[in-house]
């Protein structure tokens, strides 16, 4: 066998061997996750807490960048060829995996179809339906400390481009979000008051001792870098005095804000020590100043608590932690491995199913070794001096007892802000920012406040895109247009007229110029694996937008082949440049077709909707049509249990083969039914949805066939990727072995 052709059959083989493998790693993980998704459904454990990602299949183009980014693991996985969420229950809105989503497929909501989330209504700056009041951090939604702080520093250059010279910005609460907006508006000079009625910290102040608190450093202004990936309570309460004392950071301690008079520009926050004027109010209070409350009998007594902060304490006592979030397990967790309190927990859940997978094993293995007694699918129905009463499993128990530590979460000040003239709203499954004629918000009270698409740090990231882009297809025109220059009287000629033409010494494949090209556009080209590496690693992870890298693969990958082009003077010589070059454009057709055309095709999801509603009106029409149908017999109510029987992808060619035929049946079977229906009108409803029904399943059946035929683009990009880097290694390695001046 030629030797040419021996390597370029190796690197088909090993490049189809890789592509195999990936298509079957990813089966193996769609059917452990869609596995898993169906045993959370059954368990009702499907349904997040709040903030969490819902991906747009219409978009995703399987890039599956996102099911690495979350710090909490592996949150989402792979359902119907798609990224998908879900271990929802363990989903605490990190939001990472959007901004890890290279085409804006996944996007953040709050709430769900099942389970509404009340919340205040503010825009893309944070301002709530009051203008002038600005809310942010965990009253808005926002419970993690580095989206708080993100927040409260889009809300500070917000606020400094619109507060008019001397006025001053009234931030109520200490906590991370108020701290980050004072330093904001410090590093750009608008006067400011920070307020905080209890002690600097916030939330994080309420925590257990050395409760981890942060996964993510932040950037803060006058400080720089602050946190680090993993932060104990202690260390980052340190933290924040540091930053405090750094920046000169000047805060009121003890002042409850009571009230907000006036208007935009000219208010006057009422406070227990007085009034303070402010041209702006950003509001930075948090949930847990109200603690949610059981609402038993004896929950005043003294021996209740809402948190636990020194485990110590409670040593030789008999304590119940309620519960089942992180907070509650890592109180139970630290009672009994810091203190000899005799622990026990109780869950109205069988399973817990609101925690971090961390604080879940701990918990099992301390109830496994007897330190912690589990009292799962449980209810406090009374607490006594003595004893808590609880109703375990549909039957009642009586618990000996010391204490009771309650942790199930905060409620909102729901009647400061409604004293405020704050709107709240449910958001249910939509992302705040949305209009509701779009999707549907239930209004909680209040006239709806104008909106605006994206935040401001979005909309400066995307016009970085659209330069870049701009600049990449300036900068290919540029290249082509000088690479076409230099050699425009020597390309266009015959293979014969070259040999005599004062160029073809330089000009040729193996010539200083061409081969100059070669060389950069060979580096270049592998240039292109960094956002592999980007994508499935962690090492580049901070540099740059994975948008931006996305755009630069696509660049390089379309540059490619048409500089390389002219490495070969438009011209293949051997069966190995043919391959590199048959490969470098089989590389490119199967990016545009996963970065472009894939998306252009529409999910089921629309039409899936579409069809439910028809298929809800066809049953009526159905039951209007009982008598009728009972006349004609068996055979007409097979015909119309097959048009709402479940869809399902078939194989594309065979579609199209059958759906003439298919169609020509249903036409024949409603002509028999026509004859042997009394009621004309009745039949003439029943056709029409009948053939309706049928042009949306076979619509259904086409998209979800046409997407499993499209997706198999990966399977081939990546092969072919792979086919191109071997061929290329042993183009080079003979090109080099023969020496690459030879004519």
């Amino acid at each position: 066998m030629d030797n040419g052709l021996l390597i370029v059959t190796s690197a088909f083989g090993a490049a189809v061997l890789a592509g195999t493998g990936q298509v079957v790693r990813r089966a193996l993980r769609a059917r452990r996750d869609s596995a898993a998704l169906r045993e959370k459904i059954a368990k009702n454990q499907h349904i997040p807490r709040s903030l969490h990602p819902v991906v747009d299949t219409d978009i995703c183009i399987g890039s599956l960048s996102c099911l690495k980014a979350c710090p909490e693991g592996d949150i989402l996985g792979i359902v119907d060829h798609a990224a998908r969420l879900v271990h929802a229950d363990h989903c605490i809105g990190h939001g990472k995996c959007a901004a890890e989503c290279p085409v804006g497929a996944i996007k953040l909501v709050f709430g769900t179809a099942e389970r509404g989330v009340d919340l205040p209504e503010v825009d893309e700056f944070f301002e709530s339906s009051r203008p002038g009041v600005h809310l942010v951090g965990e009253l808005g939604g926002m419970g993690l400390i580095k989206n708080a702080v993100t927040q409260g520093l889009q809300v500070a250059e917000r606020l400094a481009e619109v507060v008019a010279g001397g006025g001053t910005v009234v931030v109520v609460g200490a906590g991370p979000a108020g701290l980050a907006t004072a330093l904001g508006l410090k590093s750009r000079g608008v006067a400011y008051h920070l307020l905080e009625q209890d002690t600097v910290g916030g939330s994080v102040a309420h925590y257990p001792s050395r409760k981890v608190a942060m996964t993510e450093a932040v950037d803060l202004p006058l400080v720089g870098r602050f946190g680090k990936k993993t932060i104990s309570k202690e260390e980052l309460l340190a933290g924040w005095s540091e930053v405090i004392e750094k920046a000169e950071l000047t805060i009121a301690q003890g002042v409850k804000v009571e009230g907000i008079e006036g208007q935009d520009g000219h208010f006057k926050v009422l406070t227990n020590r007085g009034t303070v004027d402010a041209a702006k109010v950003v509001l930075a209070i948090g949930r847990r100043g109200t603690p949610r409350k059981l609402g038993v009998k004896g929950e005043e007594l003294e021996k209740v608590f809402y948190g636990l902060k020194e485990p110590e304490q409670f040593d030789g006592a008999k304590v119940l932690v309620v519960g089942g979030g992180d907070s509650a397990l890592e109180a139970a967790i630290q009672l009994a491995t810091e203190s000899s309190a005799e622990v026990s927990i109780s869950y109205r859940a069988a399973e817990f199913g609101r925690c971090r997978e961390a604080n879940r094993a701990r918990i099992a293995a301390l109830v496994g070794q007897g330190k912690v007694r589990a009292l799962m699918a449980s209810q406090v129905t009374a607490i006594t001096a003595r004893e808590v009463e609880l109703e375990v499993s549909g039957r009642a128990q009586r618990l000996a007892n010391d204490f009771v530590i309650v942790n199930v979460g905060g409620e909102l000040p729901t009647e400061f802000l409604q004293k405020a003239g704050i709107t709240m709203r449910r958001y249910q499954g939509r992302a705040i920012g949305e209009p509701t004629t779009s999707i549907g918000l239930e209004a909680v009270g209040g006239p709806r406040k104008r909106r605006h698409a994206g935040s401001a740090e979005d909309r400066r990231t995307l016009r970085r895109l659209r330069a870049l882009r701009v600049l990449y297809a300036a900068v290919g025109v540029a290249v082509l247009s000088y690479l076409w220059w230099r050699g425009d009287a020597y390309y266009p000629l015959s293979r014969l007229a070259r040999l005599r033409s004062p160029f073809h010494a330089s000009l040729k494949s193996s010539g200083p110029w061409g081969h100059g090209v070669g060389i950069v556009a060979t580096a270049v080209m592998l240039s292109n694996f960094l956002y592999a590496v980007r994508k499935r690693g962690k090492a580049l992870t901070g540099f740059g937008d994975i948008r931006g890298w996305l755009d630069f693969h696509v660049f390089v990958g379309t540059m490619s082949p048409l500089v390389i082009a002219f490495h070969a003077a438009f011209q293949a010589n051997n069966l190995m440049a043919t391959s590199t070059a048959g490969a470098l454009l089989v590389v490119m057709a199967t990016g545009v077709v996963g970065r472009y055309i894939f998306g252009l095709v529409p999910a089921q999801g629309g039409r899936a909707t579409e069809l439910e509603d028809l298929a809800a009106t066809f049953e009526r029409l159905r039951a209007y049509a009982a008598p009728e149908l009972a006349h004609v017999g068996p055979a007409a109510t097979a015909l119309l249990d097959r048009a709402t029987a479940p869809v399902r992808a078939g194989f594309m060619p065979s579609l199209f083969l059958r759906y003439p035929f298919e169609a020509a049946a249903l036409r024949l079977r409603l002509r028999w039914l026509r004859r042997r229906f009394q009621d004309a009108e009745r039949f003439e409803d029943l056709r029409r949805a009948l053939l309706k029904l049928a042009r949306l399943r076979w619509q259904l059946r086409f998209y979800g066939s046409l997407k499993r035929l499209l997706r198999g683009w990966r399977a081939f990009h990546a092969s072919m990727a792979v086919f191109l880097v071997l061929t290329l290694t042993a183009h080079i390695a003979v090109s080099i072995y023969l020496g690459y001046g030879l004519p």
